[in-house]
């Protein structure tokens, strides 16, 4: 069964036989029935995400990345059995996302509650130009991973946020959306990332704008946006 809100910070998945629950580790709030709860590794690294270039060309710095990806995403856990499963973390806001098997969603680690389990997941770079190093530029200005989360098939993905999440449109009516990376959550779509970094001597000594780092998206498709910079 689909995950379903309960209210605005707590979201219900409803369990049978043969199916199964990811979810961020800690995260159950309670459930009924029988349930049982196993560790659970996400998937592979698996590049930048389509419509960019591979954020990894050469084997040294792929490897390095494989290092790296332990530290960058959420440790998750798998609930089995017959029964239903609540989940919500530190008062956050909860957004349930559909996917309907022709797009992919794209998330970051730390705004991942739980999915459904039949769902494909990997490991993978946000950045679409520059690879690495605007991936890395990102994760210094912003605080942000260098590593996000993908997320494919039919199903639906619970994603967390700090006041509620917005969807924005971008295509021919909003060609190009930009973003502040804090208060980025997820996209899904054919959606390009591009990471616009604008850094001079004012930001160095905190008197810039706050805004020199921005997320551009592209293309068509969905992004959520948190109302809020704060990070988790």
């Amino acid at each position: 069964m689909p995950l379903e809100l309960v209210n605005s910070k707590v979201v219900k998945s409803s369990l049978a036989a043969g199916q199964n629950v990811l979810a961020r580790k800690g995260s159950m709030l309670y459930y009924t029935g029988d349930v049982h709860f196993i560790p659970h590794s996400m998937g592979g690294y698996a590049g930048s995400v389509p419509g960019g270039r591979s954020g990894f060309s050469a084997s040294g710095v792929a490897g390095m990345a494989g290092r790296m990806m332990s530290g960058e995403h959420v440790a998750m856990m798998a609930a089995e059995g017959q029964g239903e499963v609540f989940y919500g973390h530190a008062g956050l806001y909860v957004e349930v996302i559909h996917l309907d098997g022709s797009s992919m969603l794209t998330v970051e680690a730390d705004r991942l509650l739980a999915h459904d389990g039949y769902l494909s997941s990997s490991i993978v770079s946000l950045s679409s130009q520059g690879g690495a190093v605007r991936g890395a530029v990102r994760g210094a200005m912003t605080g942000q991973g260098l590593f996000t989360t993908q997320l494919t098939g039919q199903g639906s993905v619970a994603v967390l946020s700090h006041g509620g999440a917005i969807a924005l449109q971008v295509g021919p009516e909003h060609p190009q959306v930009v973003v502040d990376p804090q208060a980025y959550v997820c996209h899904l779509g054919n959606i390009t990332v591009d990471i616009s970094a604008n850094v001079g001597w004012r930001d160095a000594v905190g008197r810039g704008s706050g805004e020199a780092v921005q997320l551009k998206m592209t293309g068509m498709g969905t992004v959520w946006v948190q109302a809020s910079e704060k990070k988790f």
